[in-house]
């Protein structure tokens, strides 16, 4: 497995941006594929942003298209999330995710970060 370690996140008004970053150890980063989740309070954990191994693949919620973005630097062993036009309902804990397999659920996503909390003020 790999450890992972989330940092960016915050207090930001509606409209604004922030870019979260997940550092992981080890040296087989290269070879999982990425994801960000994210966990309101009350509601269950949904998956925000995929990125295939390669980064030659994404997926996006619908509900981010357009506004998020998921990217990796396989050298610096790091995935981030570009979001942009941020809105109260994006509020949450994000979460990053590493899995051999390409998967939207949580279920298979063996490993896992501490997550970061995004607050977006209206």
């Amino acid at each position: 497995q790999v450890q992972l370690v989330e940092s960016g996140g915050g207090l930001v008004q509606a409209g604004g941006s922030l870019r979260l970053s997940c550092a992981a150890s080890g040296r087989t980063f290269s070879s999982y594929h990425m994801a960000w989740f994210r966990q309101a309070p009350g509601k269950e954990r949904e998956i925000v942003a995929r990125m295939s191994a390669s980064g030659g693949s994404t997926y996006y919620v619908d509900s981010t298209k357009g506004r998020f973005t998921i990217s990796r630097d396989n050298a610096k062993n790091t995935v981030y999330l570009q979001m942009n036009s941020l809105q109260p309902e994006d509020t949450a804990v994000y979460y990053c995710a590493a899995s051999n397999v390409l998967a939207t659920s949580p279920r298979r996503y063996a490993s896992w970060g501490q997550g970061t909390r995004v607050t977006v003020s209206s």
